[in-house]
């Protein structure tokens, strides 16, 4: 703070002792060192506040950086969203075109969802050589409903059941036949 030499503080400690006297110079040299002490610790003090002030200011800035940053990266992400939705919407348009082309309907599926690939056709198995007379089979092209669970097959057709013993006509040796 102060450029003082050592020549220059005999100097002053002996002006101290002829105009103070010898009685008095300790309590004043006391007196003085504690107000030296104040001070340096108020410069101390002085320099702490403006360090921390000069912190937070960059923190403010650093913080203002990474706002925008986050905000270029979310308009970034909008814009790859938009970009990927159109051509998702083109492919929708052409293939509800191929639908009505087809004679069927289209799909109803909202903006944003997607049917599931195993719910977009239902079709019935074509009919066994023995049933080609049952007029309920029919082969359906048709969209269906989504399914709401799990797909489970058709239960299959049940063969007859063998007569239990107490059917059976009785023998006179009375085993059954």
């Amino acid at each position: 703070m102060f450029d003082v030499s050592l020549t220059e503080l005999m100097v002053i400690g002996v002006v101290a002792l002829i105009v103070i006297g010898p009685e008095r110079l300790p309590r004043v040299a006391r007196t003085v060192g504690h107000l030296l002490g104040r001070a340096q610790r108020y410069v101390n003090d002085v320099k702490s506040d403006i360090q921390r002030e000069i912190e937070l200011d960059e923190l403010r800035k650093f913080k203002s950086e990474m706002e925008d940053a986050a905000q270029g990266v979310q308009q970034s992400l909008h814009q790859t969203r938009a970009s990927l939705e159109e051509p998702v919407q083109q492919f929708r348009a052409e293939l509800d075109e191929v639908a009505r082309e087809a004679g069927g309907k289209p799909p109803a599926v909202g903006a944003g969802d997607a049917a599931p690939a195993d719910a977009a056709h239902t079709i019935a198995p074509p009919p066994a050589a023995d049933d080609s007379a049952d007029p309920n089979l029919k082969l359906d092209l048709e969209p269906g409903p989504a399914p709401s669970g799990p797909v489970q097959p058709a239960p299959a057709a049940r063969a007859p059941e063998p007569a239990r013993a107490a059917d059976k006509p009785v023998t006179s040796s009375g085993t059954p036949t």
